[in-house]
């Protein structure tokens, strides 16, 4: 494993050497202490530790590499994500997964704030709860939520698919409960699985999608804006 301490080098170099187009093999963060925009653009195949807490827009724009935060992350870990894979041992702040095309995203904590706000594709597993007006407008992809969800859920979403176990506080506009199929528990048992995630079974969660009802203003649906 190759390392890069961050008490001993600039961010820049730090994310200069695991952006290089040759970087191979498997890596760790020394001493990040917070650092903001640790371990972004990623567009190799390889493993990335973070040994400590991260700050803002940590593993954004992620590309094929697998990037695990030993610690809690700041707003937006993981915005914009295309692909790969990225996992927070702790705790996430507001807008994870923000505007995700793709891949993997599992938070073993709480995760704040809207929550996988405008995903576009993107999976995320979150074993906590999650904050207010998480999924807002989200398009495609996936939220799993094993804990609780607060206000507003899934607020004008599209087409992503919202499992939650635990409460949701409230719906946002256009967000309904729906009936959950067999290709619906299949799906979600993959993600459990992908995230390492036995304790609790595909049939406890809930589903929830687009009413599709915001999709074309009509005046008698006015109310619901």
């Amino acid at each position: 494993m190759q390392e890069i301490d961050l008490a001993e080098c600039t961010l820049r170099d730090a994310n200069s050497q695991l952006q290089g187009e040759d970087v191979t093999g498997a890596w760790v963060i020394r001493n990040p202490r917070g650092r903001h925009a640790l371990a972004v653009g990623l567009t190799a195949p390889v493993d990335v530790l973070v040994d400590g807490q991260a700050g803002y827009y940590a593993a954004g724009m992620n590309q094929r590499a697998n990037v695990t935060i030993n610690g809690n992350a700041g707003p937006g870990v993981a915005e914009n994500m295309m692909s790969g894979r990225v996992h927070v041992s702790g705790n996430a702040s507001m807008a994870a997964g923000a505007t995700g095309h793709g891949g993997l995203l599992v938070i073993d904590g709480d995760a704040g704030a809207r929550c996988g706000i405008s995903m576009k594709g993107i999976d995320i597993v979150v074993r906590g709860s999650v904050g207010h007006m998480s999924a807002f407008m989200a398009q495609s992809g996936t939220l799993v939520v094993c804990g609780e969800a607060g206000e507003a859920l899934g607020d004008s979403l599209y087409e992503a698919k919202l499992f939650v176990r635990g409460d949701v506080k409230s719906l946002g506009a256009d967000c309904e409960e729906k009936e959950m199929t067999p290709q619906d528990l299949a799906h979600l048992q993959s993600l459990l699985d992908r995230a390492g995630i036995t304790e609790y079974p595909a049939d406890s969660f809930r589903l929830y999608g687009s009413a599709r009802r915001l999709y074309h203003f009509h005046v008698d649906n006015a109310a619901a804006y």
